[in-house]
């Protein structure tokens, strides 16, 4: 494995597990540790990587591919952040999905340049 793809594969996953400990915490300080979970567990969207054939390849952009990356998926998630009422745990799912959809929007990029 390169070294470029170490460090995409890095960033790629400090960003689905790490970096919701910090939203956690910064976001939602008295019960953290809680919104950490949901923001982990929103990370079974990526379940419908399984309806897709080969289920894993690294040269493809997650986003507008997959049925729950799609755009109007993104779009769905941006809409129930905007109506939820802020810290209800669908406020806080729409944030982990919205997220994820950040992070997989971001190994998108770094594909292209590294």
């Amino acid at each position: 494995m390169e070294a470029s793809a170490i460090v995409q594969t890095g960033i790629h996953y400090g960003l689905h597990f790490l970096a919701p400990a910090g939203i956690a915490y910064i976001f939602y300080r008295d019960r953290w540790k809680a919104v950490w979970l949901i923001l982990l567990g929103t990370m079974l969207v990526d379940l419908d990587h399984l309806l897709a054939d080969p289920i894993f390849d690294p040269g493809r952009c997650s986003v507008g591919f997959h049925l729950l990356h799609s755009y109007v998926a993104i779009v769905a998630y941006a809409l129930v952040f905007l109506v939820a009422k802020r810290g209800s745990i669908l406020h806080i799912v729409s944030v982990g999905l919205l997220f994820h959809m950040l992070t997989d929007f971001i190994d998108c990029q770094m594909g292209t340049l590294l």
